[in-house]
């Protein structure tokens, strides 16, 4: 099947991105191959090409489509898979694409109640927000701050928290409190005596979970929060490193089992309407340059998708 992807052909960031013809292969053993409807946008996808020593690299981690093809002894992560099932598939490589061959258990099937936008746009800010909850070790009626609440992983989270009868103080720019407080949490706006607002705002906050990565969040936190394993970043290990607290990646494996096991139930919880996919923008998949500027911005306000 004729395939058109998006690859990173050098390491020089967004001008090294093509979009070129190729070929679909046939599913081999325990593979599927799906054309794709959509593909989420990640800053992820940027920070892969940077690691990279080996190009072209094809790009993104996370699709929606329809099962165009099955190989012998394929089974998806949610039972066995057919030609025609729209599935969703997260820790993918090469979603930029109008077409993709990979492990049929990474491909779950997609409730009819779920549209292939939001489903593209919710398995990694979703395991990352889940991932970030869990390491915090919370239990209801605890309050923790979420620094950065008001993008994609951000609203997530407080989504979650909040099904968990959990308080969160939520930082963000003076736009956005509405964003926040849409959640359930108590926005408070970052900059100049963010601490002092923060301890205003909050009674006994027990964890601060950090999407940001500034010092300016790191240090309210280390002020904040006692308990510096209870100081969960998922932007700035360095940080982490110096003052003893958690990181959370990807590519962590204690965190990759955990994320690859949320996959499922994030899926059900959107498809019983009880978690939203915050989707900011739709570009087609010919603008995807354009769409990575946005999201490199750190201004997109929500998740960004690809449509094919």
């Amino acid at each position: 099947m004729m395939n058109r992807q998006w690859q990173a052909t050098g390491s020089d960031g967004l001008r090294d991105f093509a979009f070129v013809d190729g070929e679909a292969p046939e599913p081999g053993p325990g593979r599927v191959r799906v054309s794709v409807t959509a593909a989420g946008v990640n800053p992820a996808d940027l920070k892969h090409v940077a690691r990279a020593t080996t190009f072209p690299l094809p790009i993104g981690y996370e699709i929606t489509g329809v099962v165009d093809a099955v190989g012998p002894d394929a089974v998806g992560g949610s039972g066995p898979l057919r030609i025609g099932d729209r599935v969703a598939a997260f820790r993918v490589h090469g979603g930029y694409a109008t077409s993709l061959t990979f492990p049929a258990e990474k491909a779950f099937a997609l409730s009819d109640s779920v549209d292939d936008v939001a489903a593209a746009g919710l398995l990694l800010a979703g395991t990352t927000a889940a991932d970030m909850l869990h390491r915090a070790r919370l239990a209801s009626g605890e309050e923790i701050i979420v620094h950065g609440a008001s993008g994609a992983v951000g609203a997530t989270l407080l989504q979650l928290a909040a099904r968990d009868g959990v308080r969160v103080i939520g930082t963000c720019g003076p736009a956005r409190t509405d964003a926040v407080a849409r959640y359930g949490a108590v926005p408070v706006v970052y900059g100049d005596g963010l601490t002092d607002r923060l301890r205003a705002a909050a009674s006994n906050p027990i964890a601060a979970l950090d999407l940001t990565g500034t010092d300016e969040a790191i240090d309210a936190s280390l002020t904040l929060v006692a308990d510096r394993s209870r100081i969960i970043t998922a932007a700035n290990k360095t940080a982490a490193d110096r003052y003893g607290l958690v990181a959370v990646a990807g590519l962590d494996p204690e965190s990759a089992t955990y994320r690859d096991a949320m996959r499922g139930p994030l899926l059900d919880l959107v498809a019983a309407g009880e978690l939203e996919v915050p989707i900011a923008r739709t570009f087609p998949l010919v603008d995807a340059v354009e769409a990575l500027e946005l999201v490199a911005s750190g201004r997109a306000g929500g998740k960004v998708v690809l449509t094919v």
